[in-house]
């Protein structure tokens, strides 16, 4: 009996790893395409998508073998980060085929996030699928799961209260600044954002609503900053070049940092450089980093005059209502419970589907065959058109009402009653009665997919 193809999840998060690990396994979203065709080139897997947040670095696949595909796997994020593989696996999870499935679902619905709820997590798997659509496609098994868990994320928030309240990254990095600051200067503190993309923007938005009035953009382009101007009137917003971004840092108070790079921007060089802050604003000038790979490096909190948070750091902001997570996520887990068997009936059904196909093209075959020999011994002369279309609607007819019953009891799409063992059971019946051979078929054709994949 061979090994049957499994799901597989292969990551870690801000829940099993430092962000300094985390950086270095991340995949910037325009390598997505790239580390696919990498990962479908291995031997043993024939699927593959790759999520890369700034809190989780997670690859799922589909594998022809589990314990092969999960070492080949490991062997490249290893080979990429350039982290042994022994050190990798202390912080590496692994799960399989509804274990795996439910984690998408549970990280689609925001259940697995530092923040509960949060929606940017959403939009970062619809951009799974995209990216894969525009790229040549996810695979079947895949890109249906992603789609399942853009619908389970769906369903969670519209059917549960779990996105009221709930905070983003972003604003959980504005919440950390005003907790760090003086209270009676919160709202006089110098901000600096330096990066005007999606999460620069949400800070704006959060900034905002903790009433600041003015903000310094620092962007490599002029033309983000005015769009975010042209949408956030509430407060002045004033945009500097990316080479203007040490004088701006001089001047503030709180530097907020969210760019692609992959190079620190700041060094404790460069923090010791800055002139100090001044002793109302606590004498401590905060960079709040919620980059990955980091912004901002770590030993700036050996300067005196300044002191760096990274997105690890947020867990305090979360903690504050922990009791409210857990019921939220209750509630949410009935939901992602359904989309889970609907999935799972899904993928069950295509067990059946090669055994459906061979049956019937062996019925086909059969019917073709005998067909011939009847319309030889009638004699061509003696049929006309109508006749002989008569004739071969009969014997179609005939293989239709024979396979039907065979057929129903192949479905197991969760419309009926009829347990995935009863349906697998009937299967192997029918590939022993009618030697189909279906499972070496399949396994034959995938092994031939591959060989030709690598080779060409």
């Amino acid at each position: 009996m061979k090994e049957k193809s499994s799901i597989a999840v292969i990551g870690l998060s801000v829940h099993t790893a430092p962000v300094d690990m985390r950086e270095k396994l991340a995949v910037a979203e325009e390598l997505w395409p790239r580390a696919i065709s990498e990962l479908t080139s291995l031997n043993h897997i024939e699927e593959a998508a790759v999520l890369s947040t700034c809190n989780r670095m997670e690859i799922y696949v589909v594998a022809l073998s589990w314990n092969r595909g999960i070492r080949e796997v490991v062997d490249w994020m290893s080979k990429k980060s350039g982290i042994p593989a022994s050190e990798l696996r202390e912080h590496l999870f692994m799960l399989r085929d509804s274990d795996a499935t439910r984690h998408l679902f549970e990280v689609s619905a925001g259940l697995d996030s530092l923040v509960l709820g949060e929606g940017q997590i959403l939009a970062q798997v619809k951009q799974v699928v995209r990216n894969g659509q525009n790229s040549g496609g996810l695979g079947k098994n895949i890109d249906r799961m992603f789609k399942d868990a853009i619908t389970a994320g769906k369903r969670v928030r519209c059917e549960t209260n779990i996105s009221a309240g709930a905070v983003s990254v972003s604003s959980a990095a504005v919440e950390l600044a005003m907790m760090k600051l003086p209270k009676s200067e919160c709202l006089s503190a110098r901000m600096l954002l330096i990066g005007a993309g999606k999460m620069g923007k949400l800070v704006v938005k959060h900034l905002i609503a903790k009433g600041c009035k003015k903000v310094v953009v620092v962007n490599r382009s002029v033309e983000r900053v005015d769009a975010i101007r042209e949408e956030m009137k509430d407060i002045e917003i004033v945009y500097r070049p990316l080479t203007e971004m040490y004088e701006a840092a001089a001047d503030a108070d709180v530097v907020f940092t969210s760019t692609a790079s992959e190079s620190l921007l700041f060094t404790k060089e460069h923090a010791e450089a800055l002139p100090p802050i001044s002793l109302a604003m606590g004498g401590v000038r905060l960079f709040v980093d919620i980059s990955v790979p980091r912004n901002v490096g770590a030993c700036l909190s050996e300067v005196e005059h300044a002191r760096v948070y990274n997105v690890d750091d947020l867990k305090e902001v979360v903690e504050a209502n922990k009791e409210d997570r857990v019921r939220k996520a209750m509630e949410a887990q009935a939901i992602i419970t359904q989309e889970l068997k609907r999935f799972e009936a899904w993928r069950d059904s295509l067990e059946t589907v090669p055994t459906i196909k061979k049956l019937r093209s062996y019925a086909d075959r059969i019917r073709a065959s005998e067909l011939e020999k009847c319309l030889q011994k009638i004699g061509e002369d003696n049929l006309n058109k109508k006749m002989r279309r008569s004739i071969e609607e009969l014997s179609t007819g005939i293989v239709n009402k024979l396979l039907h019953g065979p057929l129903q009891h192949l479905r197991c799409d969760g419309s009926d009653s009829r347990t995935l063992d009863e349906t697998l059971e009937n299967m192997h019946a029918l590939n022993r009665m009618f030697n189909l051979d279906t499972e070496k078929a399949v396994l034959e054709q995938k092994i031939k997919a591959k060989v030709e994949k690598i080779q060409s």
